[in-house]
């Protein structure tokens, strides 16, 4: 656990001093400075943090992300915007995605035809595995 210091002497040596808006006040001895402990936000593993600007960058919406991950959308397009992440322009190429289990997902490769599309990237997701392909989009013949 973090040591709490006074911030003006950052001396450890504090007392209790009750509660304002349900955050622990404090009172430093030497100096006699009051004050509160900023609360700490939520973290979120960063294996998720990654896991999530991968899929960003294979052409995954923020939202499908959200459904697959159970991150926020929001947390998501603030990770792109902090790490300056770029998807790239590909009008060609679709993304789909699955998540299966190990057994589904050699099932999956055990059809020769699978190997017909135009690319696929398999990353773990947890005890699952998460298959990615992309499809080339078909353009009608006029």
């Amino acid at each position: 656990m973090k040591q709490i210091a006074c911030p003006k002497c950052n001396s450890q040596e504090l007392i209790k001093s009750g509660v304002v808006k349900g955050r622990q006040r404090y009172r430093c001895k030497p100096c006699g400075f009051s004050f509160t402990v900023l609360k700490e936000g939520k973290s979120i593993d960063p294996y998720y943090v990654i896991k999530a600007l991968q899929l960003y960058i294979e052409g995954v919406t923020y939202r499908e992300i959200e459904r697959i991950l159970g991150i926020s959308h929001v947390s998501v397009m603030n990770w792109v915007k902090k790490f300056n992440i770029k998807a790239p322009d590909n009008h060609e190429y679709r993304p789909t995605y699955k998540v299966l289990t190990q057994t589904e997902l050699l099932g999956f490769f055990a059809d020769k035809d699978v190997l017909k599309s135009s690319g696929c990237m398999i990353t773990e997701l947890g005890d699952k595995f998460m298959m990615i392909k992309w499809e080339r989009f078909r353009k009608n013949a006029l």
